[in-house]
């Protein structure tokens, strides 16, 4: 029998990512609208095993939808890894009288949800991270807006790369993912692109591939590199030293979790978090929300961490053919 949900609490965890705010909106009227009493949870599970908890109402996320970051804040905690932390979160929950949770993060995160759930207490987990790295999904809050402010700050560099004609090395954001590289490297129209998913390590094709193109005139080089092949400083120094061609670093770094989330990343976020608001009112627990095939849907939390997401081939023989 589904389990009856008074009051639900709401967390962000891991990452922040452009649109976590639209979903804790999503989350709290929804929920209000369906009767129920919402909590706010302040700084992931840090803050659920300090008690950090408030209660939430509809002016609680007024004038929020427009915000980067989290108004709930978002923190790592080692201790909630451990049985005796989870154990005690979930003994927590039920003394502030919590029976259903929203977590809003990444697969770590819904590692926390799935031991939450097995404690009794029902969880639903909903995609917020910018790495679009969830498998289960085919989208992840907070990516539209991470790609599209890399992709601006690349344009720049590649002004002033052209002005000097340099190579340029420009590190972002995905930590072991290369989405963001790769959705870039399109979008800008770079030269190299390094996904950790791809690389071989072969840094004289790089250098074969900058030397071909000067000799055909071309007076700058757009590397796009990945943060979970990072190094970039020292590769440019090693590609400066090989080619001859002036070669500088940027790494983007976190600019790309901040700022206004894009109005993809505030309607996808909405819609997620009502439909696990939704799903907490029906009693579910254990589930993931996702968007797969133009549609809303949800799976079961150990289901979907177990579930593997590969970079698209398609789009990477499509990269190799537009930088020729």
């Amino acid at each position: 029998m589904a389990k009856k949900v008074e009051t639900i609490g709401v967390l962000t965890s891991g990452g922040d990512a452009p649109g976590m705010n639209a979903a804790i909106r999503a989350v709290v009227r929804k929920a209000l609208s369906q009767g129920l009493k919402v909590k706010g949870i302040s700084q992931g599970y840090k803050g659920l095993l300090n008690e950090e908890i408030e209660d939430l109402h509809p002016w609680s996320v007024s004038d929020i939808i427009s915000k980067g970051g989290t108004i709930l804040y978002t923190a790592r905690c080692a201790e909630f890894r451990t049985e005796e932390g989870q154990d005690r979160g979930a003994e927590i929950c039920r003394k502030h009288g919590i029976d259903g949770l929203v977590v809003i993060g990444g697969d770590g995160s819904f590692n926390g949800a799935k031991q939450l759930a097995a404690r009794g207490i029902n969880t639903i987990g909903v995609p917020g991270t910018i790495d679009l790295d969830i498998a289960c999904t085919d989208y992840t809050i907070g990516f539209d807006t991470a790609v599209n402010t890399a992709m601006e700050a690349i344009d720049k560099v590649r002004d002033t790369s052209t002005s000097h004609e340099r190579c340029s090395i420009i590190e972002v954001m995905g930590r072991n993912a290369g989405y963001i590289a790769l959705w870039c490297g399109i979008a800008n129209g770079a030269e190299d692109i390094l996904l950790p998913e791809r690389y071989d390590y072969d840094e004289q094709k790089l250098i074969n591939n900058i030397i071909n193109n000067r000799k055909r005139g071309k007076k700058h080089h757009i590397i796009i590199n990945a943060e979970g092949i990072g190094h970039s400083t020292s590769m440019a120094r090693r590609i400066e030293a090989a080619t001859g061609v002036e070669t500088r670093a940027t790494i983007l770094g976190h600019l790309q979790r901040g700022g206004s989330p894009t109005c993809r990343d505030r309607v996808y976020a909405s819609m997620m978090g009502a439909y696990a608001a939704d799903l907490l009112a029906e009693g579910k627990s254990n589930r993931v929300v996702g968007f797969k095939n133009g549609e809303y849907v949800d799976f079961d939390i150990a289901e979907a961490l177990d579930m593997q997401k590969e970079i698209p081939d398609y789009m990477v023989r499509v990269s190799k053919a537009m930088s020729s």
